[in-house]
């Protein structure tokens, strides 16, 4: 054994510098991650030398980034309460996906509390909540084997009064409400940049510029983003946005914090045999193919849409 050890330390000693020359000359070859100009400065590259970079500039009262759940909420809520108190304010709402819900993939058991106080009548409005929850059921993967586990009453599995939805499709829904509120709503431009005042405050932001190679230099078509300035800026652009990651760093934001914790969801829409569909139930599982050390787990919701669909997913 002694012998071994030592040949081994002889040859990481020989072998390290010629590790270090490989590993310098791969690295070379190796196409930057990201070109964005947050992180490689156009000021200076020579390929934008000489383009024109002055951007149109928009006044709103509130802009809100992300037109998820909790934007659209924002932006619908903030309308109402101008109304009821007779106030006039511009609500810009910015989003990336070329629609309303497009990037909402999500599969989701939603309890309505929040939606009734935002619509109280959300049923005449037509809330595409299609499938009550009429049966929870929970187990215990193994390899071969499933160990059913009783769902007790204050458990977060108890789904009792929540609704199955396909969240793209209610996003599309609460877009629509927002519009006709007089939120303005601009899907397809991505906010790519925090503005701040001279003071260090927020002071808005601007939406991507087009016309970029994907190395980073300019093409003839060219075109700067739009710079939306507010009174107030809601960053609803979802977990570990590039904007959330600006603000961090401009405010140190993370320096009390915890390690996240971040989990990656995969999602499919199954068409299954009618016999073995069940609309209204939920079926949550843990253990395989995880280890014990791995948090994570299934889940399958039967949805009443018309035809017998389920939403099959796994989350780590």
């Amino acid at each position: 054994a002694c012998q071994c050890f030592h040949a081994l330390k002889l040859i990481k000693r020989d072998c390290l510098p010629l590790l270090h020359i490989a590993r310098c000359a791969s690295t070379s070859s190796v196409p930057r991650i990201t070109t964005h100009y947050t992180i490689h400065p156009r000021d200076k590259d020579k390929r934008w030398e000489g383009v024109n970079m002055e951007r149109f500039a928009e006044e709103a009262d509130v802009v809100v980034v992300g037109a998820g759940p909790a934007g659209l909420s924002a932006a619908i809520r903030l309308k109402q309460l101008a109304t009821e108190h007779s106030k006039e304010i511009r609500v810009c709402l910015v989003e990336k996906a070329s629609q309303i819900g497009a990037h909402t993939l999500s599969g989701a058991c939603l309890e309505p509390r929040s939606l009734e106080e935002l619509f109280p009548d959300w049923k005449e409005r037509g809330a595409p909540l299609n499938t009550p929850v009429t049966e929870d059921k929970f187990g215990i993967l193994t390899k071969k084997y499933r160990i059913p586990v009783p769902i007790l009453p204050g458990l977060p599995m108890v789904n009792h009064g929540n609704y199955i939805v396909r969240l793209g499709h209610f996003v599309s829904w609460l877009g629509e409400q927002a519009e006709a509120l007089g939120v303005e709503i601009y899907p397809g431009y991505a906010a790519a940049e925090v503005l701040f005042h001279e003071d260090g405050s927020v002071k808005g932001i601007a939406t991507n510029d087009v016309g970029i190679q994907k190395d980073g230099a300019p093409k003839a078509t060219f075109e700067r983003g739009l710079e939306l300035h507010a009174k107030v800026t809601v960053f609803a652009e979802g977990c570990h946005g590039h904007l959330a990651k600006q603000l961090f760093k401009k405010y140190n934001l993370r320096e009390k914090c915890q390690p996240q914790s971040y989990g990656i969801g995969l999602k499919e829409l199954w068409t299954i045999d009618e016999k073995k569909w069940k609309p209204g139930r939920v079926e949550h599982t843990v253990g395989w193919p995880l280890d014990r050390h791995t948090y994570g787990g299934s889940f399958l919701y039967h949805l009443n849409e018309g035809e017998p669909l389920v939403a099959l997913g796994f989350v780590v």
